[in-house]
């Protein structure tokens, strides 16, 4: 038998050089699409890193607040802002300027901690010539570990926060989540979409009022049974006060410095007498110590009132309704200028710059 001609020396290569081939052109069009979806996202800048004084931020498009507000910051369209988590959103910015003059943001993010909004407070205060700051303080500043909890489940970038901002931070932006926020901001420009909140960050995120239900509020107010108090001890922790006091440090002499404990339902309130009571005591002891330190004014809510203590006021334990921020307002112009605890009992003015004499 006469045995087959052996194959040329390159037919056993040529499936490895086909192979070597089809990698190399998968490989390019991955890093070109990559590049063209970075490009993409540049271009639209969802998170406003180009955002400066003169050069206005993109339309609010994310559902995390930690994402949007650093542009409306960097924006430099507002000198003044509020501070706090959800319980500070319903105050509208433009009732604020109408009170105490400046132009304001609201920048209280949803379940934010401590941490987070001194975080955002210093980059509001690295970057802006502040005329008014608004603090709307809740339980978790007076909390032991508020300086092991600083996040929540909720993303939270810090390379966003950064003064200045890292050229890096274009490649933060690099995922899937950047380019649907990004193609929701083109979809916006093309007048398909609207933003998701107001440009100063306002937004009333409350069911409509004529949607209320006070069966269903009530419910909602008392359906969980309050936490068991810890006993605060004779010394309690309170590691988030000192970021307060450092913040309070960086606001110019001159601007109006407000702190506000904000008003939740009586139900979300320690019971009186109790060890959760006596903490509290103590933690607002300190920050109005805090804020004569620094010629703030530091009013209360957070106590039994005609408000609190009124369940149609109320959402939930937390949340209090529409009308209820306009009286808030209102009462803080009054605690400014009387520099006294409401005569109807609403709130007690614990702290207030000393008058000088002519």
């Amino acid at each position: 038998m006469v045995p087959a001609p052996a194959p040329p020396a390159d037919s056993a290569t040529a499936p490895a050089a086909t192979w070597r081939r089809f990698a190399g052109l998968l490989v390019g069009a991955a890093g070109a699409m990559g590049l063209l979806v970075l490009g993409f996202v540049t271009l639209l800048d969802p998170y406003g890193l180009r955002a400066a004084p003169g050069r206005a931020p993109g339309p609010i498009m994310d559902l995390n607040q930690r994402f949007m507000y650093p542009q409306v910051v960097r924006g430099g369209a507002y000198d003044a802002a509020v501070f706090g988590t959800s319980t500070a959103r319903l105050l509208d910015p433009h009732a604020l300027d109408r009170a105490f003059g400046g132009h304001f943001a609201n920048l209280a993010m949803n379940a934010a901690t401590p941490w987070e909004q001194t975080q955002l407070a210093r980059l509001f205060l690295a970057r802006t010539d502040a005329k008014a700051v608004l603090f709307g303080l809740d339980a978790p500043w007076c909390e032991a570990d508020a300086d092991a909890r600083r996040l929540t489940f909720r993303a939270f970038p810090p390379w966003l926060y950064r003064e200045p901002l890292a050229w890096t931070a274009l490649f933060h932006q690099w995922n899937q989540q950047s380019v649907e926020i990004a193609g929701r901001a083109l979809m916006h420009r093309l007048g398909r979409m609207p933003a998701r909140i107001r440009g100063d960050g306002y937004e009333v995120f409350t069911p409509p009022e004529s949607q209320y239900d006070a069966a269903r509020a009530a419910a909602h107010i008392h359906g969980d049974a309050p936490a068991a108090d810890a006993a605060p001890g004779a010394d309690p922790a309170t590691p988030a006060l000192p970021w307060l006091d450092a913040l309070l440090g960086l606001v110019p002499a001159d601007a109006l410095k407000l702190v506000a404990f904000m008003p939740v339902n009586v139900a979300a309130q320690p019971r009186p007498g109790s060890a959760g009571a006596a903490r509290e005591a103590v933690c607002k002891a300190r920050v109005a110590e805090i804020a004569r330190r620094h010629g703030a004014t530091l009013v209360d809510f957070r106590i039994p009132s005609s408000v609190t203590r009124d369940d149609t006021q109320y959402w939930d334990a937390l949340h209090y309704r529409l009308p209820v921020a306009g009286r808030i307002v209102d009462a803080l112009r009054r605690a400014v200028d009387a520099k006294a605890d409401d005569p109807d009992g609403f709130y007690r003015v614990l702290a207030a710059p000393r008058t000088t004499g002519p």
